[in-house]
């Protein structure tokens, strides 16, 4: 592995070169979705069922394009080949509405920890939700405009939760 020491001094590069403190919303913000694709990594090796598999990891690679985009400014997210827009939302809405047809969603508080791949599906939601505020700010200060993207991350711990207690429901039907 080559070091390239750059980030020693406390900063880091944008996608189209600019130079940032670590501590910059951006970076702290997609940090964050890299910390929710992590968790959901744990969460996809752990569970048993295929589907859910293939959501998490269609999920991560969501948050690795959106991360992208988080990491150019507006300028530059141009040359970006490809963003998360409407139809990832959709497709989220279209993912809670075929895991609803699974389980049944209480009116309750959910403690997590029924399995533990749902645990951790529960620990990715959170960390989306963390960086579904930082996003907001974002918005708030004017570092993003579109829309999408804090549809999406909305959408995203709405189906994570679907998601968790899915997992619950077939880890009782495999136990």
């Amino acid at each position: 592995m080559k070091f390239s020491k750059k980030g020693d001094g406390g900063e880091t590069s944008l996608l189209g070169g600019q130079r940032v403190p670590k501590y910059d919303p951006r970076p702290d913000t997609y940090g964050t979705l890299d910390e929710a694709s992590s968790a959901l990594g744990v969460a996809r090796a752990m569970t048993k069922d295929a589907s859910i598999k293939e959501i998490i990891l269609g999920v991560q690679k969501d948050l690795l394009v959106l991360g992208a985009e988080l990491a150019a400014l507006p300028e530059d997210c141009k040359k970006l080949g490809k963003l998360v827009g409407l139809e990832h939302v959709r497709r989220l809405e279209d993912t809670i509405d075929e895991l609803q047809k699974s389980v049944k969603l209480k009116n309750e508080f959910i403690y997590p920890g029924e399995s533990l791949a749902a645990a951790q599906i529960d620990l990715g939601r959170t960390i989306v939700r963390r960086a579904e505020r930082k996003a907001a700010r974002l918005k708030n200060d004017g570092l993003i405009d579109r829309a999408e993207i804090n549809q999406y991350l909305n959408r995203l711990a709405d189906m994570l939760f679907t998601l968790a207690r899915y997992e619950e429901e077939t880890f009782r039907v495999r136990d």
